[in-house]
Protein backbone atom coordinates (compact mmCIF):
# COMPACT_ATOMS: atom_id res chain seq x y z
CA UNK A 1 0.00 0.00 0.00
CA UNK A 2 1.35 3.41 -1.04
CA UNK A 3 0.03 6.18 1.25
CA UNK A 4 -0.10 8.60 -1.70
CA UNK A 5 -2.86 6.48 -3.25
CA UNK A 6 -4.73 5.45 -0.10
CA UNK A 7 -7.82 6.75 1.67
CA UNK A 8 -8.35 6.24 5.41
CA UNK A 9 -11.61 4.23 5.48
CA UNK A 10 -10.31 1.57 3.09
CA UNK A 11 -6.87 1.52 4.69
CA UNK A 12 -8.43 0.93 8.12
CA UNK A 13 -9.99 -2.33 6.91
CA UNK A 14 -6.51 -3.77 6.38
CA UNK A 15 -4.98 -2.51 9.61
CA UNK A 16 -3.66 -5.11 12.08
CA UNK A 17 -6.11 -3.80 14.68
CA UNK A 18 -9.12 -4.46 12.47
CA UNK A 19 -7.80 -7.89 11.51
CA UNK A 20 -7.30 -8.92 15.14
CA UNK A 21 -10.73 -7.61 16.12
CA UNK A 22 -12.32 -9.75 13.43
CA UNK A 23 -10.26 -12.72 14.61
CA UNK A 24 -11.55 -12.23 18.13
CA UNK A 25 -15.16 -12.02 17.02
CA UNK A 26 -14.79 -15.23 15.02
CA UNK A 27 -13.28 -17.01 18.02
CA UNK A 28 -15.78 -15.58 20.52
CA UNK A 29 -18.85 -16.36 18.40
CA UNK A 30 -17.53 -19.88 17.84
CA UNK A 31 -17.06 -20.27 21.60
CA UNK A 32 -20.64 -19.08 22.12
CA UNK A 33 -21.89 -21.81 19.80
CA UNK A 34 -19.67 -24.42 21.43
CA UNK A 35 -21.06 -23.42 24.84
CA UNK A 36 -24.64 -23.75 23.59
CA UNK A 37 -23.80 -27.24 22.34
CA UNK A 38 -22.26 -28.12 25.72
CA UNK A 39 -18.79 -28.63 24.29
CA UNK A 40 -17.26 -25.90 26.46
CA UNK A 41 -18.51 -24.18 29.64
CA UNK A 42 -20.79 -21.16 29.33
CA UNK A 43 -18.33 -19.35 31.53
CA UNK A 44 -15.70 -19.59 28.81
CA UNK A 45 -17.76 -17.63 26.32
CA UNK A 46 -18.78 -15.15 28.99
CA UNK A 47 -15.17 -14.54 30.00
CA UNK A 48 -14.25 -13.69 26.42
CA UNK A 49 -17.09 -11.23 25.93
CA UNK A 50 -16.66 -9.68 29.38
CA UNK A 51 -13.06 -8.87 28.53
CA UNK A 52 -14.06 -7.60 25.09
CA UNK A 53 -16.65 -5.31 26.66
CA UNK A 54 -13.81 -3.39 28.32
CA UNK A 55 -12.87 -2.28 24.79
CA UNK A 56 -9.29 -3.43 25.17
CA UNK A 57 -6.49 -1.89 23.14
CA UNK A 58 -5.22 -4.38 20.58
CA UNK A 59 -1.52 -4.57 21.42
CA UNK A 60 -0.13 -5.31 17.98
CA UNK A 61 3.47 -5.06 19.19
CA UNK A 62 2.86 -7.63 21.91
CA UNK A 63 1.23 -10.05 19.45
CA UNK A 64 4.09 -9.56 16.99
CA UNK A 65 6.61 -10.26 19.75
CA UNK A 66 4.89 -13.57 20.54
CA UNK A 67 4.80 -14.46 16.84
CA UNK A 68 8.53 -13.81 16.61
CA UNK A 69 8.89 -16.82 18.92
CA UNK A 70 6.00 -19.05 17.80
CA UNK A 71 6.43 -18.32 14.06
CA UNK A 72 2.63 -18.67 13.86
CA UNK A 73 0.31 -15.68 13.69
CA UNK A 74 -2.91 -17.27 14.95
CA UNK A 75 -1.19 -19.01 17.86
CA UNK A 76 0.44 -15.70 18.78
CA UNK A 77 -2.94 -14.00 18.84
CA UNK A 78 -4.54 -16.77 20.90
CA UNK A 79 -1.65 -16.62 23.36
CA UNK A 80 -2.06 -12.87 23.76
CA UNK A 81 -5.82 -13.19 24.34
CA UNK A 82 -5.24 -15.93 26.90
CA UNK A 83 -2.78 -13.70 28.75
CA UNK A 84 -5.51 -11.07 29.05
CA UNK A 85 -8.60 -13.26 29.60
CA UNK A 86 -7.11 -15.87 31.87
CA UNK A 87 -7.93 -19.53 32.58
CA UNK A 88 -11.20 -19.66 30.60
CA UNK A 89 -9.40 -18.79 27.37
CA UNK A 90 -8.19 -22.36 27.10
CA UNK A 91 -11.58 -23.30 25.61
CA UNK A 92 -11.15 -20.90 22.72
CA UNK A 93 -10.39 -22.34 19.25
CA UNK A 94 -11.79 -25.79 20.20
CA UNK A 95 -11.77 -28.03 17.12
CA UNK A 96 -10.80 -25.16 14.83
CA UNK A 97 -7.84 -24.72 12.53
CA UNK A 98 -6.04 -21.52 11.65
CA UNK A 99 -7.62 -21.30 8.21
CA UNK A 100 -11.06 -21.14 9.83
CA UNK A 101 -10.00 -17.83 11.34
CA UNK A 102 -7.85 -16.52 8.50
CA UNK A 103 -10.20 -17.31 5.63
CA UNK A 104 -13.34 -16.15 7.42
CA UNK A 105 -11.56 -12.95 8.41
CA UNK A 106 -10.45 -12.33 4.84
CA UNK A 107 -14.03 -12.82 3.69
CA UNK A 108 -15.19 -10.17 6.15
CA UNK A 109 -12.46 -7.75 5.05
CA UNK A 110 -13.17 -8.22 1.36
CA UNK A 111 -16.89 -7.73 1.98
CA UNK A 112 -16.14 -4.55 3.92
CA UNK A 113 -13.90 -3.37 1.09
CA UNK A 114 -16.58 -4.18 -1.48
CA UNK A 115 -19.10 -2.05 0.42
CA UNK A 116 -16.78 0.96 0.17
CA UNK A 117 -16.13 0.29 -3.52
CA UNK A 118 -19.87 0.04 -4.19
CA UNK A 119 -20.37 3.42 -2.54
CA UNK A 120 -17.54 4.75 -4.70
CA UNK A 121 -19.26 3.46 -7.82
CA UNK A 122 -22.54 5.08 -6.78
CA UNK A 123 -20.79 8.45 -6.46
CA UNK A 124 -19.11 8.00 -9.84
CA UNK A 125 -22.36 6.99 -11.52
CA UNK A 126 -24.10 10.06 -10.11
CA UNK A 127 -21.37 12.35 -11.48
CA UNK A 128 -21.40 10.70 -14.91
CA UNK A 129 -25.20 10.89 -15.13
CA UNK A 130 -25.19 14.60 -14.32
CA UNK A 131 -22.63 15.35 -17.03
CA UNK A 132 -24.46 13.10 -19.51
CA UNK A 133 -27.68 15.07 -19.19
CA UNK A 134 -25.78 18.36 -19.18
CA UNK A 135 -24.32 17.52 -22.61
CA UNK A 136 -27.05 15.24 -23.91
CA UNK A 137 -27.34 17.21 -27.16
CA UNK A 138 -23.85 18.74 -27.31
CA UNK A 139 -22.65 17.62 -30.76
CA UNK A 140 -19.15 16.26 -31.15
CA UNK A 141 -17.33 14.02 -33.56
CA UNK A 142 -17.32 10.28 -33.11
CA UNK A 143 -14.02 8.66 -33.97
CA UNK A 144 -13.07 5.17 -35.08
CA UNK A 145 -9.38 4.30 -35.27
CA UNK A 146 -8.85 7.82 -33.92
CA UNK A 147 -10.20 9.21 -37.22
CA UNK A 148 -13.33 11.32 -37.71
CA UNK A 149 -16.29 9.02 -38.30
CA UNK A 150 -19.82 10.42 -37.74
CA UNK A 151 -21.37 12.90 -35.29
CA UNK A 152 -22.33 11.85 -31.77
CA UNK A 153 -22.95 13.91 -28.64
CA UNK A 154 -20.73 14.34 -25.63
CA UNK A 155 -23.67 13.26 -23.50
CA UNK A 156 -23.73 10.00 -25.41
CA UNK A 157 -20.08 9.43 -24.52
CA UNK A 158 -21.01 9.91 -20.87
CA UNK A 159 -24.01 7.61 -21.21
CA UNK A 160 -21.71 4.90 -22.55
CA UNK A 161 -19.52 5.30 -19.47
CA UNK A 162 -22.56 5.21 -17.18
CA UNK A 163 -23.80 1.95 -18.69
CA UNK A 164 -20.34 0.42 -18.36
CA UNK A 165 -19.91 1.37 -14.71
CA UNK A 166 -23.45 0.20 -13.97
CA UNK A 167 -22.36 -3.21 -15.25
CA UNK A 168 -19.25 -2.92 -13.08
CA UNK A 169 -21.44 -2.31 -10.06
CA UNK A 170 -23.62 -5.34 -10.83
CA UNK A 171 -20.51 -7.52 -11.15
CA UNK A 172 -19.14 -6.24 -7.85
CA UNK A 173 -22.44 -6.92 -6.08
CA UNK A 174 -22.22 -10.50 -7.34
CA UNK A 175 -18.53 -10.80 -6.42
CA UNK A 176 -19.24 -9.50 -2.90
CA UNK A 177 -21.97 -12.07 -2.43
CA UNK A 178 -19.67 -14.84 -3.63
CA UNK A 179 -16.71 -13.84 -1.46
CA UNK A 180 -18.68 -13.27 1.76
CA UNK A 181 -18.36 -16.89 2.87
CA UNK A 182 -17.56 -18.46 6.25
CA UNK A 183 -15.66 -21.68 6.91
CA UNK A 184 -15.38 -23.12 10.44
CA UNK A 185 -14.87 -26.75 9.50
CA UNK A 186 -11.63 -27.74 11.22
CA UNK A 187 -8.63 -29.57 9.84
CA UNK A 188 -9.13 -30.68 6.20
CA UNK A 189 -12.73 -29.46 6.38
CA UNK A 190 -14.43 -32.59 7.72
CA UNK A 191 -15.97 -31.09 10.91
CA UNK A 192 -14.48 -34.07 12.76
CA UNK A 193 -13.69 -31.97 15.83
CA UNK A 194 -16.27 -29.21 15.54
CA UNK A 195 -20.01 -29.26 14.91
CA UNK A 196 -21.25 -27.68 11.65
CA UNK A 197 -23.72 -25.70 13.76
CA UNK A 198 -20.78 -23.67 15.03
CA UNK A 199 -20.00 -22.59 11.48
CA UNK A 200 -23.64 -21.67 10.89
CA UNK A 201 -23.69 -19.58 14.06
CA UNK A 202 -20.50 -17.68 13.23
CA UNK A 203 -21.66 -17.09 9.65
CA UNK A 204 -24.97 -15.62 10.85
CA UNK A 205 -23.26 -13.35 13.36
CA UNK A 206 -20.80 -12.02 10.76
CA UNK A 207 -23.32 -11.68 7.94
CA UNK A 208 -21.68 -14.37 5.83
CA UNK A 209 -22.90 -17.38 3.87
CA UNK A 210 -21.75 -20.91 4.71
CA UNK A 211 -19.07 -22.42 2.50
CA UNK A 212 -20.65 -25.74 1.33
CA UNK A 213 -17.33 -27.62 1.21
CA UNK A 214 -14.18 -25.90 2.37
CA UNK A 215 -11.44 -28.57 2.49
CA UNK A 216 -9.17 -26.76 4.97
CA UNK A 217 -9.57 -23.46 3.16
CA UNK A 218 -12.32 -21.62 1.35
CA UNK A 219 -11.85 -22.50 -2.35
CA UNK A 220 -9.88 -19.77 -4.10
CA UNK A 221 -12.01 -19.61 -7.22
CA UNK A 222 -14.16 -17.23 -5.17
CA UNK A 223 -11.20 -14.93 -4.58
CA UNK A 224 -10.09 -15.21 -8.20
CA UNK A 225 -13.48 -13.95 -9.35
CA UNK A 226 -13.40 -11.13 -6.81
CA UNK A 227 -10.02 -9.81 -7.92
CA UNK A 228 -10.86 -10.35 -11.58
CA UNK A 229 -13.92 -8.17 -11.03
CA UNK A 230 -11.74 -5.46 -9.51
CA UNK A 231 -9.53 -5.73 -12.59
CA UNK A 232 -12.47 -5.23 -14.94
CA UNK A 233 -13.56 -2.16 -12.98
CA UNK A 234 -10.01 -0.83 -13.25
CA UNK A 235 -10.11 -1.38 -17.02
CA UNK A 236 -13.32 0.64 -17.24
CA UNK A 237 -11.62 3.40 -15.27
CA UNK A 238 -8.78 3.34 -17.76
CA UNK A 239 -11.13 3.42 -20.74
CA UNK A 240 -12.78 6.64 -19.59
CA UNK A 241 -9.42 8.08 -18.55
CA UNK A 242 -7.91 7.42 -21.99
CA UNK A 243 -10.91 9.14 -23.58
CA UNK A 244 -10.25 12.25 -21.49
CA UNK A 245 -6.53 12.12 -22.28
CA UNK A 246 -7.19 12.03 -26.02
CA UNK A 247 -9.78 14.79 -25.85
CA UNK A 248 -7.27 16.99 -23.99
CA UNK A 249 -4.59 16.77 -26.68
CA UNK A 250 -3.75 20.23 -28.02
CA UNK A 251 -4.90 19.32 -31.54
CA UNK A 252 -8.28 18.17 -30.17
CA UNK A 253 -8.91 20.09 -26.92
CA UNK A 254 -12.61 19.23 -26.68
CA UNK A 255 -12.38 18.59 -22.94
CA UNK A 256 -9.72 18.74 -20.26
CA UNK A 257 -9.10 18.07 -16.61
CA UNK A 258 -9.80 20.97 -14.28
CA UNK A 259 -6.67 23.07 -13.81
CA UNK A 260 -6.77 24.63 -10.35
CA UNK A 261 -5.40 28.07 -9.40
CA UNK A 262 -1.70 27.77 -8.63
CA UNK A 263 -1.37 24.40 -10.36
CA UNK A 264 1.76 23.87 -12.44
CA UNK A 265 1.88 21.64 -15.50
CA UNK A 266 5.60 21.38 -16.12
CA UNK A 267 8.82 22.22 -14.32
CA UNK A 268 10.27 23.47 -17.63
CA UNK A 269 7.35 24.81 -19.71
CA UNK A 270 5.02 27.26 -17.97
CA UNK A 271 2.31 26.90 -20.60
CA UNK A 272 1.64 23.19 -20.00
CA UNK A 273 -1.73 21.84 -18.79
CA UNK A 274 -1.27 18.08 -18.74
CA UNK A 275 -3.86 15.30 -18.15
CA UNK A 276 -1.96 14.12 -15.10
CA UNK A 277 -4.94 12.73 -13.19
CA UNK A 278 -6.16 10.49 -15.99
CA UNK A 279 -2.62 9.41 -16.79
CA UNK A 280 -2.28 8.48 -13.13
CA UNK A 281 -5.54 6.53 -13.36
CA UNK A 282 -4.19 4.55 -16.30
CA UNK A 283 -1.21 3.55 -14.15
CA UNK A 284 -3.35 2.71 -11.13
CA UNK A 285 -5.57 0.53 -13.33
CA UNK A 286 -2.52 -1.51 -14.30
CA UNK A 287 -1.72 -2.11 -10.65
CA UNK A 288 -5.25 -3.27 -9.81
CA UNK A 289 -5.30 -5.61 -12.81
CA UNK A 290 -1.97 -7.05 -11.74
CA UNK A 291 -3.74 -8.71 -8.80
CA UNK A 292 -5.98 -10.81 -11.04
CA UNK A 293 -3.37 -13.28 -12.33
CA UNK A 294 -1.89 -14.27 -8.93
CA UNK A 295 -5.43 -14.57 -7.57
CA UNK A 296 -6.18 -17.04 -10.35
CA UNK A 297 -2.94 -18.89 -9.72
CA UNK A 298 -3.99 -19.26 -6.06
CA UNK A 299 -6.88 -21.50 -7.11
CA UNK A 300 -4.66 -24.55 -7.62
CA UNK A 301 -3.60 -25.35 -4.04
CA UNK A 302 -2.22 -28.77 -3.14
CA UNK A 303 -4.80 -31.32 -2.01
CA UNK A 304 -6.84 -29.96 0.93
CA UNK A 305 -4.56 -26.93 1.33
CA UNK A 306 -1.15 -25.40 1.21
CA UNK A 307 -0.20 -21.82 2.04
CA UNK A 308 1.19 -20.67 -1.29
CA UNK A 309 -1.84 -18.38 -1.54
CA UNK A 310 -1.26 -16.73 1.82
CA UNK A 311 1.65 -14.44 1.00
CA UNK A 312 -0.03 -13.43 -2.25
CA UNK A 313 -3.23 -12.38 -0.52
CA UNK A 314 -1.36 -10.34 2.07
CA UNK A 315 -0.31 -8.16 -0.88
CA UNK A 316 -3.26 -8.17 -3.24
CA UNK A 317 -6.04 -7.87 -0.67
CA UNK A 318 -4.99 -4.47 0.64
CA UNK A 319 -3.23 -3.21 -2.48
CA UNK A 320 -5.99 -3.89 -5.01
CA UNK A 321 -8.88 -2.62 -2.89
CA UNK A 322 -7.05 0.45 -1.55
CA UNK A 323 -5.82 1.40 -5.02
CA UNK A 324 -9.21 0.89 -6.66
CA UNK A 325 -10.93 2.92 -3.94
CA UNK A 326 -8.55 5.80 -4.58
CA UNK A 327 -8.91 5.48 -8.36
CA UNK A 328 -12.71 5.55 -8.28
CA UNK A 329 -12.69 8.62 -6.07
CA UNK A 330 -10.17 10.34 -8.34
CA UNK A 331 -12.16 9.55 -11.47
CA UNK A 332 -15.32 10.90 -9.83
CA UNK A 333 -13.49 14.18 -9.24
CA UNK A 334 -12.25 14.27 -12.82
CA UNK A 335 -15.75 13.77 -14.23
CA UNK A 336 -17.33 16.21 -11.79
CA UNK A 337 -14.92 19.05 -12.65
CA UNK A 338 -14.21 18.15 -16.28
CA UNK A 339 -13.94 21.23 -18.51
CA UNK A 340 -15.99 20.70 -21.68
CA UNK A 341 -15.64 22.91 -24.76
CA UNK A 342 -18.69 22.66 -27.08
CA UNK A 343 -17.35 25.37 -29.40
CA UNK A 344 -14.17 23.38 -30.00
CA UNK A 345 -16.26 20.26 -30.57
CA UNK A 346 -18.24 22.08 -33.25
CA UNK A 347 -15.05 23.43 -34.79
CA UNK A 348 -13.62 19.92 -35.02
CA UNK A 349 -16.91 18.64 -36.47
CA UNK A 350 -16.58 21.22 -39.25
CA UNK A 351 -12.85 20.60 -39.62
CA UNK A 352 -13.01 18.23 -42.59
CA UNK A 353 -15.44 19.96 -44.92
CA UNK A 354 -18.48 17.81 -44.26
CA UNK A 355 -16.84 14.39 -44.65
CA UNK A 356 -18.75 13.19 -41.59
CA UNK A 357 -21.94 13.08 -43.72
CA UNK A 358 -20.53 10.77 -46.40
CA UNK A 359 -22.54 7.71 -45.36
CA UNK A 360 -25.85 9.54 -45.73
CA UNK A 361 -24.94 10.46 -49.30
CA UNK A 362 -23.88 6.89 -50.03
CA UNK A 363 -27.20 5.53 -48.78
CA UNK A 364 -29.22 8.19 -50.61
CA UNK A 365 -27.54 7.30 -53.90
CA UNK A 366 -28.41 3.64 -53.43
CA UNK A 367 -32.01 4.67 -52.69
CA UNK A 368 -31.94 6.71 -55.89
CA UNK A 369 -31.07 3.64 -58.00
CA UNK A 370 -27.27 3.48 -58.08
CA UNK A 371 -25.51 0.26 -57.09
CA UNK A 372 -23.74 0.26 -53.76
CA UNK A 373 -20.38 -0.10 -55.51
CA UNK A 374 -21.04 2.85 -57.81
CA UNK A 375 -22.47 4.93 -54.96
CA UNK A 376 -19.40 4.29 -52.85
CA UNK A 377 -17.07 5.23 -55.70
CA UNK A 378 -18.98 8.46 -56.42
CA UNK A 379 -18.83 9.63 -52.82
CA UNK A 380 -15.27 8.49 -52.22
CA UNK A 381 -13.79 10.24 -55.23
CA UNK A 382 -15.16 13.54 -53.93
CA UNK A 383 -14.38 12.77 -50.30
CA UNK A 384 -10.72 12.12 -51.08
CA UNK A 385 -10.41 15.57 -52.66
CA UNK A 386 -11.69 17.09 -49.41
CA UNK A 387 -9.34 14.88 -47.38
CA UNK A 388 -6.33 15.85 -49.44
CA UNK A 389 -7.25 19.53 -49.15
CA UNK A 390 -7.19 19.17 -45.35
CA UNK A 391 -10.81 20.25 -45.19
CA UNK A 392 -10.39 23.37 -47.31
CA UNK A 393 -12.81 22.02 -49.92
CA UNK A 394 -16.49 21.29 -49.20
CA UNK A 395 -17.86 17.82 -49.79
CA UNK A 396 -21.35 19.22 -50.33
CA UNK A 397 -20.19 21.63 -53.02
CA UNK A 398 -18.10 19.00 -54.76
CA UNK A 399 -21.05 16.61 -54.84
CA UNK A 400 -23.32 19.31 -56.23
CA UNK A 401 -20.79 19.87 -59.01
CA UNK A 402 -20.40 16.15 -59.79
CA UNK A 403 -22.68 15.44 -62.75
CA UNK A 404 -22.91 11.73 -61.94
CA UNK A 405 -24.17 12.59 -58.46
CA UNK A 406 -26.43 15.47 -59.47
CA UNK A 407 -28.04 13.22 -62.06
CA UNK A 408 -29.55 11.28 -59.18
CA UNK A 409 -29.78 13.78 -56.29
CA UNK A 410 -30.83 17.42 -56.52
CA UNK A 411 -28.96 20.22 -54.76
CA UNK A 412 -31.81 20.47 -52.23
CA UNK A 413 -31.68 16.74 -51.55
CA UNK A 414 -27.92 16.85 -51.08
CA UNK A 415 -28.13 19.82 -48.70
CA UNK A 416 -30.68 17.97 -46.57
CA UNK A 417 -28.24 15.08 -46.21
CA UNK A 418 -25.79 17.37 -44.37
CA UNK A 419 -28.18 18.09 -41.46
CA UNK A 420 -26.38 17.54 -38.15
CA UNK A 421 -29.61 17.05 -36.20
CA UNK A 422 -30.30 13.88 -38.18
CA UNK A 423 -27.67 12.11 -36.09
CA UNK A 424 -29.32 13.11 -32.82
CA UNK A 425 -32.80 11.70 -33.50
CA UNK A 426 -32.40 8.58 -31.33
CA UNK A 427 -30.48 10.10 -28.41
CA UNK A 428 -33.64 10.06 -26.27
CA UNK A 429 -34.09 6.36 -27.00
CA UNK A 430 -30.52 5.57 -25.95
CA UNK A 431 -30.81 7.69 -22.80
CA UNK A 432 -34.04 5.90 -21.87
CA UNK A 433 -32.29 2.57 -22.24
CA UNK A 434 -29.36 3.67 -20.09
CA UNK A 435 -31.04 5.77 -17.42
CA UNK A 436 -34.64 4.51 -17.56
CA UNK A 437 -37.78 6.55 -17.96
Amino acid sequence: MVPRYARPDMTAIWSPENRFRIWFEIEAHATDALAELGTVPQSAAKALWDWWATNPVINVEAIDAIEAVTKHDVIAFLTWVAENVGEEARFMHQGMTSSDVLDTCLAVQLAQAADILLADLDALLEAIKRRAYEHKLTPTIGRSHGIHAEPVTFGLKMAEAYAEFARCKARLVAAREEIATCAISGAVGTFANIDPRVEAHVAAKLGLAIEPVSTQVIPRDRHAMFFATLGVIASSIERLSVEVRHLQRTEVLEAEEYFSPGQKGSSAMPHKRNPVLTENLTGLARMVRSAAIPAMENVALWHERDISHSSVERFIGPDATITLDFALARLTGVVDKLLVYPERMQKNLDRMGGLVHSQRVLLALTQAGASREDSYALVQRNAMKVWESDGELSLLELLKGDTDVSARLSAEQLTALFDLDYHMKHIDTIFARVFGG
